[in-house]
């Protein structure tokens, strides 16, 4: 168990504590006033729902600017607030990925498709984004996956898109170019897997009501139970002052996770395909999805899909289980443009027996999918050439490969 005391810091620190200690411990309860020590607390956690309400907007290059200022994003915005500050950046992020949304619809001309395809009207949904030729271009489709956490459907990574660029944060380069020359394109969107609603609240009967215990006993029990509410709701404010609304999670079927995302849009969309040339762009997690893709589609994976550029991807064949069959079809047909201070395509040594990993020119991991942008569409045309020919993309003949024997 442990304890609230002031550190040398000057903050409430814990610290171990045994059962002897619990009187002090409601001594110090006792005489702590509440309201002295929240007298400094964060402002209400009530944001903007637009850019506009922040004082914010995309400039002509795509860089997020203050209207007034010009000024890049400021994180700190009210010092020594970092748990508010963090919260404001969270409500800005949310505006963020309904902005990416509209452009992918109003700008990039795709289509916003709900999933599952049979959803009843009251269960949770979510949702990809199409080509108007995604199922029917019979020539080439482009599947695109980014990684894990908050990042949304159009998004590799949202702190560039708030402190760099929409242009390196966001797929819709790669959507247009791939558009331009020729491709259908799938936008999946791997992390919209549950929808949240407010908790209900239960109302417990107390157990003293139907007790037949001593009165004595029950009031005992009682008192109790309301030092252990006391010191909880204590705690609970300290923590957390706002007193947030408690949620629950309502998982969407059959997309409750990123790999089971990846393998029902692939069932129900890219498998029903016409295209003759399907490539898949995978950044980070996005690549551990797809290689759980194909442990569970290897044959039908292997038959469609003619090249796969991961960007970083944290995939890994041993861990993942991935048999020999699939590990010599990634040497063959993917390739990992990781983060290295390497220049850009410069081989990379790997101690993993799949894919060959080319340097991304950059080290930062979020930067990899926009830096290795145009060596991502030679590597794909090259590999639609290969395959008509017969002959192996470049990027993978020239690549360091580890004979699997060896490991």
């Amino acid at each position: 168990m442990s304890l609230l005391t002031v550190g040398h810091t000057g903050f409430w620190e814990p610290r171990d504590c045994s059962v002897r200690d619990l009187p002090a411990f409601s001594d110090l309860l006792s005489r702590i006033d509440l309201d002295e020590l929240m007298k400094k607390d964060e402002p209400p956690l009530d944001f903007p729902d637009t850019l506009e309400g922040f004082e914010y907007a995309f400039n002509e290059k795509g860089q997020l600017r203050h209207i007034k200022t010009g000024e890049p994003f400021v994180f700190n915005y009210r010092e020594d607030l970092h748990r508010w500050n963090q919260k404001r950046y969270e409500a800005l992020g949310e505006i963020i990925t309904k902005y990416v949304y509209e452009l992918l619809e109003k700008d990039c001309n795709l289509k916003k498709i709900s999933i599952p395809v049979d959803a009843t009207e009251s269960e949770p949904k979510s949702f990809i984004f199409m080509s108007e030729d995604a199922l029917t271009n019979p020539q080439k489709l482009m599947v695109l996956i980014h990684g894990s956490g908050v990042v949304r459907a159009g998004q590799w990574a949202r702190r560039l898109i708030i402190n760099e660029d929409l242009d390196s944060g966001t797929q819709i380069p790669f959507i247009k170019r791939a558009m331009d020359e020729g491709y259908g394109v799938i936008v999946l969107n791997p992390n919209e897997n549950y929808i949240e609603v407010e908790k209900p609240k239960i109302h417990l009967q107390s157990s003293s009501d139907s007790s037949d215990e001593p009165a004595e006993k029950r009031e005992r029990k009682d008192k109790v139970s309301k030092e252990t509410k006391k010191r909880r709701d204590f705690y609970e404010k300290y923590r957390n002052p706002q007193r947030e609304k408690e949620m629950m999670q309502l998982y969407i079927r059959e997309n409750g996770s990123p790999e089971e995302h990846a393998i029902y849009v692939w069932d129900h969309f890219i498998a029903q395909s016409a295209a003759e040339n399907v490539f898949f762009v995978a950044h980070s997690y996005g690549g551990l999805a797809f290689v759980e893709l194909m442990i569970q589609r290897e044959a039908d994976v292997k038959s469609k899909v003619t090249a796969v550029a991961l960007t970083d991807s944290v995939h890994n064949v041993w861990h993942q289980e991935a048999g020999k069959t699939i590990r010599e079809w990634m040497r063959e047909n993917c390739c990992n443009w990781v983060s290295s201070s390497e220049p850009l395509d410069t081989s990379v040594e790997s101690m993993l027996p799949d894919c060959p990993r080319v340097s991304a020119g950059t080290d930062r991991h979020e930067l990899t999918s926009w830096k290795s942008f145009p060596s991502i569409f030679k590597f794909f045309t090259e590999a639609s050439e290969a395959k008509t020919s017969s002959l192996k993309p470049a990027l993978t003949r020239r690549s360091h490969r580890i004979k699997h024997e060896e490991l």
